[in-house]
């Protein structure tokens, strides 16, 4: 079994995943067809001073399935509704290399896993706020909340340092 990308129609990637997952059931092809995926991670993001939660396709328009590549199973996949056609040169499907998979599917774990707020910063690192009624100011980091995901920072505002309390997603390394 290899695995293929194939490009649907953009926005439709959860869509199709579905019908062909039905459409393997319905036919019985769970032993030519073994998974299907739409890469994906969820984000945390800032939107207007609110945190969203958000998730976000690696590829968008593009769907991987593992499978063993027949006539059968080749129809079976473009027959799905918002399938355009299989990722390849020419008319033949490409399968993708071992270290794409081991690539895609490390990612992917890593943002079921991981810590979506890693640590970038550090007591003195020198930020710039982009978000919040402090947005464009610059500052020094003097402490680190990873719990809360905050940070205090000292901004200066009109000539005097003053403490300002900011998550991470609202400031970046200068």
């Amino acid at each position: 079994m290899a695995w293929y990308v194939v490009h649907t129609y953009s926005g439709h990637e959860n869509k199709v995943c579905r019908a062909l997952e039905k459409a393997i059931t319905t036919y019985d092809m769970a032993d030519v067809i073994k998974q299907v995926l739409v890469p994906a991670e969820e984000v945390t993001e800032m939107k207007n001073g609110k945190r969203t939660s958000v998730t976000r396709k690696f590829f968008p328009g593009y769907i991987l399935v593992e499978m063993e590549m027949t006539k059968e199973s080749e129809y079976l996949v473009t027959s799905i509704p918002g399938v355009t056609r299989f990722v390849g040169a020419g008319q033949k499907p490409q399968a993708l290399r071992e270290s794409e998979v081991e690539s895609i599917l490390r990612r992917l774990n890593l943002g079921r896993e991981g810590d979506r707020h890693a640590v970038p910063y550090q007591i003195d690192d020198h930020i710039k706020v982009v978000d919040g009624p402090f947005k464009e100011f610059n500052g020094v980091v003097k402490d680190v909340n990873v719990d809360r995901g905050k940070l205090k920072v000292m901004v200066t505002i009109f000539n005097r340092s003053t403490p300002v309390e900011l998550d991470f997603l609202q400031v970046e390394p200068v």
